[in-house]
């Protein structure tokens, strides 16, 4: 199929970057899309693996071994049940491929390094709305990607809780 697109989602395992994925394929996959996901570690202590991998990232993981808590450990990636869920039931539903690929270093630098990598047709993650003042300190992987990347960038706020909503419903009707 020519008009495949390459759907690239930023993951973290956040409420945030839940949230993106679930939009993604909610809003931008159909059938024979790929789902990239794209999953930054922080550096760690030189290892073999992470010297062979340090500058290109792991190789594509597919859903199939996505899945498998102990070949994700060989990655240093946290199994998340919501991630693989929303994975095995968007590969099934919808038809689309679903590959992870792992990178080790600055989120920043390491997610805009996939947007070409693998050349992404879009690009979507999360946000967790920090404030001015931690947005100037930690710096903003978002602010950073979407003037950066060479694709368009979709950002999906966290989604409020049921808590948070109905107390700001509530104070707005007053």
């Amino acid at each position: 199929m020519a008009n495949d697109k390459r759907i690239g989602v930023a993951i973290d395992f956040s409420k945030s970057s839940n949230a993106a994925l679930r939009w993604a394929i909610d809003n931008l996959a159909t059938k024979g899309d790929t789902l990239n996901l794209v999953h930054v570690r922080p550096p760690t202590p030189v290892e073999s693996r992470n010297l062979l991998w340090a500058s290109s990232g792991s190789p594509l993981i597919p859903l199939s071994e996505f899945k498998v808590p102990e070949v994700m450990k060989q990655y240093e990636v946290q199994w998340d049940y919501e991630v693989i869920d929303l994975c095995e039931i968007a590969a099934r539903q919808k038809e689309v491929i679903i590959v992870a690929k792992v990178y080790w270093g600055d989120a920043r630098e390491k997610v805009l390094q996939a947007v070409d990598d693998l050349r992404l047709d879009s690009l979507v993650m999360g946000s967790r709305g920090l404030g001015g003042i931690k947005r100037i300190i930690l710096g903003s992987v978002t602010s950073y990607l979407i003037t950066s990347a060479t694709c368009p960038v979709t950002i999906v706020k966290e989604p409020k809780s049921k808590t948070e909503r109905s107390s700001s419903s509530s104070s707005q009707s007053r």
